[in-house]
């Protein structure tokens, strides 16, 4: 069958581009062999267990990357459960809509990928997520928006929980002016 030749997840144009009709395709979704994501979205039934919402978020807007509460919530660095999904992407980049409850943050390109790295979401799908280095140098940096709780928290967290070196978080917040010197200064608190 066509549905075989499909990648796990996939787009309505993906289907029709394959070789399925529109009424084969509605027909698989009837009988419970796909299931919609979003708007447009089709995941197979076979397919592993995976994060739906971040699947959503990864194909509409592949530079997709957790950040703020959401990635300090990955790394065990807040207790917060976000209402919404944080996710940055680059600064200029289109903020696609989805069915998923996400926050978009537009963040430097020139400093986008610091700290980023690739978390799995099955095995053909991966989205960006900061490192909780980099998660602690963004909540400094906009804790105008955030509340500066959540940053000194994370802090406080990761001083005590982890191999943490205020040297490297140092290092890295010099490439982000903002957070620098507030960073410095909690540390000093802290330390």
């Amino acid at each position: 069958m066509l549905l075989g030749m499909l990648p796990t997840t996939f787009t309505y144009s993906e289907a029709l581009q394959a070789g399925l009709s529109e009424w084969q395709l509605y027909q698989l979704r009837d009988q419970g062999l796909i299931e919609p994501v979003g708007r447009g979205l089709y995941r197979r039934h076979d397919a592993e267990t995976a994060d739906l919402d971040l699947i959503e978020v990864v194909r509409r807007a592949p530079p997709a990357t957790l950040c703020l509460t959401s990635a300090l919530a990955r790394h065990g660095l807040t207790d917060e459960i976000p209402s919404r999904i944080d996710v940055a992407l680059p600064r200029g980049r289109h903020r696609p809509s989805t069915l998923a409850p996400v926050a978009w943050h537009s963040f430097d390109p020139a400093t986008f990928e610091i700290g980023r790295s690739e978390l799995p979401l099955d095995s053909n799908t991966s989205i960006g997520l900061y490192g909780p280095e980099r998660s602690i140098i963004d909540a400094v940096r906009l804790r105008h928006r955030e509340g500066p709780e959540l940053a000194y928290a994370a802090l406080r967290r990761w001083l005590r929980h982890r191999d943490a070196s205020p040297s490297q978080l140092l290092t890295m917040a010099r490439r982000f002016p903002k957070a620098e010197r507030p960073l410095r200064e909690a540390l000093e608190i802290l330390l």
